[in-house]
């Protein structure tokens, strides 16, 4: 199974792969029943999550039914905690929306809720993160996760998601982070191989590997950079029954 899961999101495009996946892998669920792990997303429950990586994949990681992984539902829970992102209609801008949020935020959100993504056949708006279409303190809350290492300009993206966000607004800026962790984030456009590029930036499409000075990064772009540590805060049962990691940051931008 890890092999197989491995393979298909090494050198099956991403917007293939959100198309067509998901019946396979509800199928797939099904040799999974139990009641060990449960997904606060989609409510589903497991013997264990499915792996899930490129390389070497992690073990309890992927939810069968809604296609979250451990950064979903750690976002999932954050949002419910520590936010009235449930509580209230926002205005909200997701960029390249994960398939497991879309209903349920669509649904708490209405017509306020925008999906936008270059590429993705998932989006509404078609659009260039570092031009966003969208007049200044527009939205309360924007989503970009495991984007801003595809893009060519990461700050230009960031300052354009400052602008767009309303004052008090928030975004949550999620990024991989590669071991081991270089002190600056490492750029280098002459690197073309794609295996050399997947072996330095851990994705072949990855155009440059986040460093400790992200949340610097943030900041340069007009936001107030949070790393929070919500995860180490949780229950230990929390995290077992949520496939969550313990030590996982997430990287919030605040205007």
């Amino acid at each position: 199974m890890k092999q197989v899961i491995s393979f298909l999101i090494r050198f099956i495009p991403r917007k293939y792969l959100q198309l067509f996946t998901g019946i396979g892998l509800k199928t797939l669920g099904v040799f999974y029943a139990g009641n060990q792990v449960a997904c606060p997303i989609c409510g589903k429950h497991y013997k264990k999550f499915l792996p899930y990586g490129r390389l070497n994949p992690r073990p309890n990681a992927l939810c069968p039914n809604c296609l979250s992984l451990e950064r979903h539902r750690l976002i999932w829970v954050y949002l419910e905690e520590k936010t009235n992102f449930f509580n209230h209609k926002l205005s909200v801008l997701h960029i390249a929306p994960e398939p497991c949020f879309m209903k349920r935020f669509e649904k708490q959100h209405g017509d306020t809720y925008i999906t936008a993504d270059i590429e993705s056949p998932l989006a509404k708006v078609k659009m260039d993160i570092h031009q966003i279409p969208f007049p200044e303190n527009h939205f309360d809350v924007v989503l970009c996760n495991h984007v801003l290492e595809h893009v060519a300009d990461d700050i230009k993206a960031m300052s354009e998601i400052q602008r767009v966000l309303k004052p008090g607004g928030f975004a949550i800026l999620q990024v991989p982070f590669f071991s081991p962790v270089p002190s600056v984030t490492f750029e280098d456009n002459s690197i073309t191989d794609p295996r050399e590029r997947e072996k330095i930036f851990g994705q072949d499409d990855h155009v440059r590997k986040f460093g400790k000075d992200y949340a610097n990064r943030i900041e340069r772009s007009g936001l107030t950079a949070e790393a929070s540590a919500f995860a180490a805060e949780l229950n230990e049962d929390k995290v077992l029954r949520y496939g969550l990691v313990r030590n996982e940051i997430l990287y919030i931008g605040r205007k």
